[in-house]
């Protein structure tokens, strides 16, 4: 029995992990809400605040450090532009996870992640 071994493996091996989590950290941002099972979300979801929290610092070491998880460059912008100022008096939480119920296929627990102060849709 394996012991003392730290974050969630999701059945994957560690270059599929971490393009998974690049990519679900990646469309977090950009939409701000995804829908996907329970143990994604919470496994990306401490990878995502850390991102917010270098989006407060707003230096050019941040966005670098940044974009070694997120490729998307429109992504990025849209960080530090709009979702990092939007957090600044905030010390942590910015996501939520909303329980959906099962899928249907295989009753997997799915979830909402979202970020707690969402941009208005007009």
């Amino acid at each position: 029995m394996p012991h003392q071994i730290a974050g969630r493996h999701l059945n994957r091996n560690s270059s599929q992990r971490k393009a998974l989590f690049k990519s679900l950290v990646t469309q977090v941002l950009q939409h701000e809400r995804i829908e996907t099972t329970e143990a994604k979300a919470k496994a990306v979801r401490s990878d995502v605040e850390k991102i917010i929290t270098l989006a407060k610092r707003g230096d050019v070491h941040a966005r670098r450090l940044v974009l070694k998880t997120v490729a998307n460059k429109k992504v990025v912008e849209k960080l530090f532009d709009k979702i990092g100022p939007r957090f600044a008096d905030r010390n942590g939480g910015y996501t939520r996870i909303i329980r959906l119920g099962p899928r249907h296929g295989d009753a997997a627990e799915m979830v909402l992640l979202e970020l707690t102060e969402r941009e208005k849709a007009e």
